[in-house]
């Protein structure tokens, strides 16, 4: 398509436009001409006197075939530069300035220790030296500007975290708290959501005191709203860390949303006196008290979780969603209708464009004289910035709206629309706002998804360009609509199929999960939320203000109730979407294998064969831990074979729980058998079957991996004593405590290690039974800075829990 400035013939010139070429001026050699190759000429045969024929000696034999293999792969290399040449002439140069600069920022966030900013700017400078020096050695220059643009997105993201700079809270506390609501968001479990920005504490005063707080409470006043000034009484929580080793860090996402900690109210808050705020505070508290106006109004006229769904697409309030429909929609693949991203803000800016175009064409003389189709795209885009605030500017919608923008700005501009240089300018526009974002699963798996389906569009494109069709034969009107609806329902599924084998690694690397039935689901659930829940979407915003937008809402309520219906119905069906751990190569060399084939337009592409396949045999080369341990030493699981999952806690955390099981595999939870009378069935421990759950009595629980290692959990160091002499793994929930053992076999984990080093995976031997256990901690020292609060909690300095003073006018009790 013109759009990705291919050339209109192989060695043609390219196409009309703009030719990103320009920004790598000098950097391509001349394209080579036609390349021959040169066949092997056989050797000279000898005739002997006597008619026998001589063979030439090896030696001249092995000299041709080696001339034959230099002819080869000299053809094979200009070949290369012939298509290397063509693809720059089209413009890849620009297509992979975003891939360079998500390499930077991907090399920063992996880092073990925190570098400064000088260096990274120096190498920026020396980078940008050298790509100018060699601009008259064109191969030469191509890697100084990839390595400039590398050490450019390590320096956005060096940037980003000095702006963020987020105070985090070291250890749990009870203050009372004094601060200004942000948002205030309903749950499905009945309680409010409140984000503050704190003014003040006391009782205890604190002094490194984070900026923004999240808690949650039971009921709020009946005047709270958004800017409303609250006092209360709060327990307070540092943020948390992976619930695994190489799972997704919660600490690094609030350190960069500006949240320091998180808790609960352990009353109701009271609305205070409210001071005046700043400009900028009363803006966005407007625009909050609108939103949720907004989200009260649509949840009073849908009702029930269809209401909460609608509030949620049109405003971005989500938090009421029952959680048993969010799970339904995990499992059958549909979850991402939810979320407002590029589906929603292309439903909306397309449906305006439908509007105008439709109310444009009422007036012909008007529209014959004025490129109505522009006054649509930037209506359009207007309509979709005024969707994004009201929405709440999450990331997901912010990023999908530059991309639309992007797209609707070239259509003003005569430019071509879809085109994955408009997708590179998009995610260039991404990268350098939020680096952060990179590493997340949201902008992987959308950028992947566009890229994979703009690649795929191109090439179908130029398929179908190459060939010669004969005129459409005459149909019936059903033929005609029988015919719309099978390129309809293929497209759908294509759509699915490419979306989906793009994002697929991506999703089990971040959720170890897979939706079997996706592509069924998506083909059933599509339909409705294009043509139904959407446009009623709009048409109800466009009517609200004239107070006639029941009707549309009801609509789209009636839209909604099918979706439901509809994940509810597959998810009963759908076999069990837990995958398990992929190694973190496969992932790399999938994304390696989808930007070579989907950025480049020539022979080239099938270089992304074999990097795809290295993917595919790269996906089971990770460890699976034996035992996985919480950070806060509270919760321990152990696999004990046939998909259970053995934990020391009859009542746990549910959300570390279901992580857990879908990383090893497991189906089943086997809660502890706990004995009241001090004593167990057991004599001996080392008697345990291999296999067996935990056994616990007092304060000790002991368990059997099935590689025979005998794992103990100890609420003290005195307990954990007597488990010296036959554990291989002792975990101990008491930060004063140290090491009761002295065999340095065993491997011994306390509440002060888990607090500075989070969360742990245990693996053992099952070749050696006396050799010493391996752990991987989830977080390394020295710390990155949304790390920095670890070392500043009480457990992380070996100090027991905070205990509250006894008030001085208590009067002690007496014994009766």
């Amino acid at each position: 398509m013109a759009g990705r400035g291919r050339g209109a013939e192989d060695g043609g010139g390219t196409a009309a436009g703009v030719s990103e070429r320009l920004l790598f001026a000098g950097t391509a050699p001349i394209e080579a001409g036609p390349v021959l190759l040169l066949e092997p000429r056989q050797p000279a045969q000898i005739v002997s006197p006597d008619g026998t024929v001589d063979r030439p000696p090896p030696a001249t034999i092995d000299r041709v075939r080696r001339q034959f293999r230099r002819a080869s792969l000299s053809a094979f290399g200009q070949s290369v530069a012939a298509a290397g040449t063509k693809e720059l002439d089209r413009g890849i140069g620009f297509l992979l300035v975003p891939v360079f600069l998500a390499a930077g920022v991907i090399l920063y966030f992996s880092l073990s220790t925190e570098p400064d900013l000088y260096r990274p700017l120096a190498t920026v400078a020396l980078m940008a030296a050298c790509a100018a020096v060699s601009r008259s050695w064109p191969k030469t220059h191509l890697l100084f500007m990839a390595a400039l643009f590398c050490a450019v997105g390590f320096v956005a993201a060096k940037v980003e975290t000095l702006r963020a700079a987020t105070p985090m809270l070291g250890g749990e506390i009870q203050t009372r708290l004094t601060g200004r609501v942000v948002i205030a968001e309903p749950m499905a479990n009945g309680r409010v959501r409140l984000t503050i920005e704190l003014v003040s504490t006391a009782h205890p005063k604190l002094r490194y005191a984070p900026d923004r707080v999240r808690l949650s409470a039971r009921r709020i006043p009946p005047g709270l709203t958004a800017g409303s000034l609250v006092t209360g009484y709060a327990r307070l929580l540092s943020p948390t860390g992976p619930v695994r080793p190489d799972s997704y860090d919660f600490s690094f996402d609030s350190y960069f949303s500006g949240i320091g900690a998180s808790g609960f109210f352990l009353g109701d808050p009271k609305v205070v006196t409210a001071t005046e705020a700043p400009f900028g505070a009363r803006t966005a508290s407007a625009i909050e008290n609108a939103r949720e106006t907004i989200a009260d109004h649509i949840r009073s006229t849908v009702g029930g979780p269809e209401g909460e769904i609608a509030a949620a697409l049109i405003v971005g309030v989500r938090a009421g969603i029952p959680e048993d429909i969010n799970e339904a929609m995990r499992r059958t693949g549909i979850y991402h209708i939810i979320s407002i991203s590029g589906l929603h803000m292309a439903l909306v800016a397309g449906t305006i464009m439908l509007l105008l175009r439709g109310a444009f064409a009422l007036l012909p003389d008007f529209s014959s004289r004025r490129p109505v189709k522009k006054y649509a795209a930037a209506i359009a885009l207007l309509s979709i910035a005024a969707y994004l605030v009201i929405s709440g500017i999450v990331v997901a919608a912010e990023r999908s709206f530059i991309m639309l923008a992007v797209m609707l700005v070239a259509v003003v501009f005569d430019r071509a629309a879809l085109t994955m240089r408009n997708l590179a300018i998009s995610a260039i526009a991404v990268i350098v706002v939020s680096p952060h974002e990179v590493v997340g699963p949201s902008f992987q798996m959308s950028f992947a998804a566009t890229a994979a389906l703009v690649g795929a569009y191109a090439g179908w494109a130029d398929y179908r360009a190459d060939k010669v069709r004969a005129p459409p034969a005459k149909r019936s009107f059903l033929g005609y609509l029988s015919r719309k609806l099978a390129v309809g329902v293929g497209g759908g599924a294509m759509t699915s199929i490419i979306a989906g084998s793009a994002t697929a690694l991506f999703a089990i690397w971040h959720f170890q999960r897979v939706s079997p039935l996706s592509l069924l689901a998506n083909l059933a659930v599509m339909p409705i939320v294009s043509l139904v829940v959407m446009p009623f979407a709009v048409f109800s915003v466009l009517m609200m203000p004239f107070g006639f937008d029941g009707p549309f809402l009801y609509v789209m309520g009636k839209g909604l109730t099918a979706m439901v219906a509809i994940s509810g119905w597959f998810s009963e069906r759908s076999p069990v979407d837990a995958v398990g751990l992929i190694s973190i190569q496969s992932v790399l060399l999938a994304t390696v294998a989808l930007v070579i084939a989907t950025m480049a337009t020539t022979w080239l592409r099938l270089g992304a064969v074999p990097f795809a396949i290295a993917a595919l045999l790269a996906i089971p080369h990770v460890r699976t831990p034996d035992v996985l341990i919480s950070e806060d030493a509270h919760l321990v699981a152990m696999p004990i074979g046939g998909g259970e999952l053995a934990i020391n806690r009859a009542s746990s955390n549910e959300f570390i729980t279901d992580n857990w099981k879908r990383a090893l595999l497991a189906e089943t939870i086997v809660p502890p058998e706990t004995f009241a009378n001090g004593t167990t069935d057991i004599a001996d421990p080392v008697d345990l079957p291999p296999g067996s759950p935990f056994y616990c009595t007092g304060d000790l629980c002991i368990g059997r991996h099935p590689s025979g290692a005998i794992v103990a959990l100890a609420e003290n160091r005195d307990s954990a004593k007597p488990a010296c002499g036959f554990a291989d793994l002792i975990v101990i929930n008491d930060a004063t405590a140290y090491n009761p053992c002295r065999d340095p076999r065993i491997l011994v984990v306390t509440k002060r290690q888990l607090a500075r080093d989070g969360s742990a995976a245990v693996f053992f031997d099952p070749q050696s039974a006396t050799a010493r256990a391996e752990i991987q901690y989830a977080v390394h020292r020295p710390y990155r800075p949304w790390h920095e609060q670890r070392k500043y909690s009480r457990e992380a300095r070996g100090l027991p829990p905070y205990k509250r003073p006894e008030k001085p006018d208590a009067k002690p009790q007496t014994a009766q």
